[in-house]
């Protein structure tokens, strides 16, 4: 029998019917030890008194003591107290949360029990036979239940908790509803029985003491007064007694917004100012109906309803629906008006049936527009020109005079100009002052039919202030081009071709397009309307026919033939020239071959007397070549230098002039005696006449001819030297410029050489020039500084 049970009445009860199963079990499934032992005995079943004497164990939970829990007691009926038996326990918990004195059959447990977290436990008991450790006794099932204790507070699972009410909702609207767990065995007391009541939040919100439903316990709470609540529930077990446990937690409620306030303008009159030269769509300013509610019920719409400028301005709503944004509609002009008022409706555009009897939700204000003045540009009187001009318009025509004008108080002075890469071949010019556009080239409707100029006007005291507008001139028609035949310049007659036969059908192209159209006339020229070859017919639809008057066509009497055709369109005439082979042809009328030559040779005249004739006129050639050579040999005997020029000649030497202590050199005995100088003169020059008068010009004649001194003797041997080389037909045509390193010493003009001059830094004075007399007149000039008072030269 079992000890320690709480329940000795229910073991009492139990054992009987645990006795009575036990001993109604087979034999064979009781394992009878007896009959192991002693296998040759009879195999009759015997009835053997034994059994488990037990009870079912209950435990309650959360023992505190230091001692192992005791929790019953097994014993068998076989059990005599000798310690030959041996309990053996298995099962959930066995060996770790429960075990069992293998001697007597106690059962204690060993760990802290929870119920919460296990209810019951399932165990096995058996008895061995503790020398063998054969069973005695069937291994049997029992259960140690767990009993409850209040040891459990109920816990809101999911707070803290967040709630939305509307605004001015009514009393008894529910909010949220909140469920508290107690883990506690709901079927065993009050442990788990959870009542609810409010700690924080009254007397806003209450809660039902038996759903945890939330609700609103005061009428008209306004979100724009207070929008958060803070709310604590608490939950408690035993029903509620005292001596239960409680959980609370925290609920955190926001009113919710409903559109029950009107808009409202800051301010009732708003100023704002923007220049006129602001194009269109610039923001002029924005304003604000501010709302005290928020999201969708704050949205706003913006209307201009009054005033003056209500077709000049516009006003829209900004993304967030909240601002009115004022733009520009219209192009300002601070001349014409410089100042408008609006008046603009802000309404919410989201409205609550229920609530329309606190309206009208919208509100009104005036905005001034101040229109600033600018400096602006000049402004044409039209946007465009569009300007029509015949082709055959005379240079300086005025095709149109532009106007344009300072819109400014100050109306400064207008100057026009073409821009000219609008007009880079310059067909037009505009008058500065009147803007006059006039023509200064003609006009060629078949070359260019538009000319699309830009004009701009400048302000003459700000040249920064520039406008400018298009000009489209369209040039118009005039029938100033003849026309002319199209593609059939060279047509062909056969050889077997009858009179009257079709050869070429002609049609004429002009570039010029009547309004009318076109409608050519065809006619043989004069010269060859009597011809005995070819006839033209007319057809009236812009072509004509070029037929044969006769037959017998023949390559040996004439290959070619030109026929003059006489064009007209009414005003303008042409003469056209076609030309026209004979060619041999098949029957079909295909062209075999055509001779090229307008004669053919005569048939006499064979190809050796044809290689003679060639020949001779190759000789002819030859000889009027080398004629000419030779003659161009003959007439350069001085131009030996290699690095001749057409245009000079410089002769060099590798030694220098002696100057006037220079005897040597030359015989200067010859310059006292200038009369030698003067043979040969009969000979003249047949090539070209000096380009440079000679110098005697400056000269009197008296001293050439005369005798007188040594310097005129000298100075007549030089004039003779260059007539002698003016009349000379084997002098070289131009020039000879001679050179030399330095001048010798001794000379009175000391070094003229421009060698070795960049070594010195300081800039020549050549006034000295003007001493030295008339012949160096002219470098005075260039180099020096005449001491005449004559104007400057630029």
């Amino acid at each position: 029998m079992g000890d320690g049970s709480p329940f000795p009445a229910v073991s009492s009860t139990l054992l009987p019917l645990a006795l009575c199963i036990v001993t109604l079990l087979p034999h064979c499934l009781l394992g009878n030890p007896a009959e192991e032992e002693n296998k040759g005995s009879s195999a009759l079943l015997h009835r053997v008194k034994r059994g488990w004497v037990w009870n079912q164990f209950f435990v309650l939970e959360e023992y505190t003591g230091l001692e192992p829990l005791y929790i019953g007691k097994l014993h068998s009926d076989m059990d005599k107290g000798d310690g030959s038996i041996k309990y053996i326990l298995t099962g959930e918990g066995a060996g770790s949360t429960f075990t069992i004195d293998d001697s007597t059959g106690d059962i204690h447990a060993l760990q802290r029990l929870d119920r919460e977290v296990k209810a019951q436990y399932i165990l096995r008991a058996q008895a061995r036979n503790r020398l063998t450790d054969r069973p005695l006794e069937p291994e049997s099932e029992f259960i140690v239940k767990i009993q409850d204790i209040n040891d459990n507070e109920p816990r809101f699972l999911d707070g803290p908790y967040q709630a939305s009410v509307p605004e001015m909702s009514n009393i008894g609207t529910s909010v949220i509803h909140l469920t508290a767990t107690d883990a506690d065995d709901p079927t065993y007391g009050n442990s788990a029985r959870v009542v609810y009541s409010i700690l924080e939040g009254q007397p806003y919100f209450s809660v039902d003491a038996k759903t945890g439903v939330v609700r609103v316990s005061l009428a008209d709470m306004d979100r724009e007064t207070r929008e958060n609540y803070t709310v604590v529930i608490q939950a408690k077990d035993m029903g509620g007694q005292l001596g239960g446990l409680a959980g609370t937690t925290t609920v955190n409620i926001t009113l919710g917004d409903i559109n029950d306030n009107p808009p409202m303008f800051d301010q009732r009159l708003y100023q704002m100012s923007i220049p006129e030269s602001a194009p269109v769509g610039s923001v002029v300013g924005r304003i604000w109906a501010k709302d005290r509610d928020i999201g969708v019920n704050a949205e706003m719409r913006y209307s201009i309803i009054d005033g003056d400028g209500r077709d000049t301005f516009d006003i829209s709503t900004d993304p967030t629906n909240l601002f009115g944004i004022i733009t520009v509609k219209k192009p300002l002009n601070f001349e014409g008006k410089p100042s408008y008022t609006l008046k603009v409706e802000g309404a919410n555009t989201h409205l609550d049936p229920a609530l329309r009897h606190r309206g009208p939700f919208k509100d009104v204000t005036i905005v001034h527009v101040s229109v600033e003045d600018v400096d602006e540009p000049p402004q044409f009187d039209l946007e465009a020109y569009i300007i029509e001009l015949p082709e055959d318009a005379e240079i300086g025509t005025v095709v149109k005079t532009v106007s344009a004008r300072d819109p400014d108080a100050a109306n400064n002075t207008v100057r026009y100009s073409i821009e000219r890469s609008s007009d880079p071949n310059k067909f037009f010019y505009i008058d500065i002052t009147s803007g006059s556009l006039m023509t200064v080239r003609s006009l060629d409707r078949e070359e260019l039919g538009w000319h699309n100029i830009t004009i701009l006007a400048m302000e003459m005291n700000d040249h920064t202030k520039v406008a400018s507008v298009p000009v489209a001139v369209r040039v118009l028609d005039v029938n100033d081009n003849p026309p002319s035949l199209m593609h059939y310049l060279e047509a062909y007659v056969c050889e077997n071709a009858k009179a009257g036969q079709l050869i070429q059908t002609v049609t004429a192209v002009d570039p010029d397009e009547p309004l009318g159209g076109q409608h050519f006339y065809y006619s043989l020229a004069p010269e060859a309307a009597n011809n005995p070859n070819f006839t033209l017919r007319d057809n009236q639809d812009n072509t004509a026919w070029i037929l044969t008057r006769r037959g017998g066509w023949s390559q040996q009497d004439q290959t070619v033939f030109y026929l003059p055709i006489f064009i007209s369109d009414g005003e303008q005439t042409s003469t056209s020239t076609l030309t026209i082979r004979v060619c041999s042809c098949d029957q079909e009328g295909n062209v075999m071959s055509c001779n090229a030559e307008a004669y053919s040779l005569p048939a006499s005249l064979s190809r050796g007397a044809l290689i003679a004739i060639l020949a001779c006129i190759f000789v002819l050639l030859v000889m009027i070549l080398l004629m000419l050579s030779l003659r161009t040999h003959r007439k350069k005997p001085y131009l030996c230098d290699e690095e001749e020029n057409v245009h000079e000649n410089i002769v060099r030497y590798d030694d220098e002039g002696g100057g006037e202590e220079d005897t040597e050199a030359f015989d200067i005995g010859a310059m006292w005696n200038p009369r030698e100088a003067h043979h040969g003169l009969g000979k003249m020059r047949q090539d070209m006449l000096p380009e440079i008068e000679s110098l005697s010009r400056y000269v009197p004649q008296a001293c050439v001819m005369g005798g007188g001194s040594g310097d005129s003797n000298v100075h007549g041997y030089v004039l003779a030297k260059l007539l002698e080389a003016d009349v000379d037909p084997c002098a070289p045509p131009y020039d000879s410029l001679q050179t030399y390193a330095y001048e010798g010493e001794g000379s009175v003009a000391e070094s003229l050489s421009s060698l070795q001059s960049g070594a010195s830094n300081t800039d020549h004075e050549y006034d000295y020039l003007n001493d030295w007399g008339p012949r160096f007149k002219k470098l005075a000039e260039m180099y020096g500084v005449l001491e005449t008072h004559s104007q400057p030269m630029w």
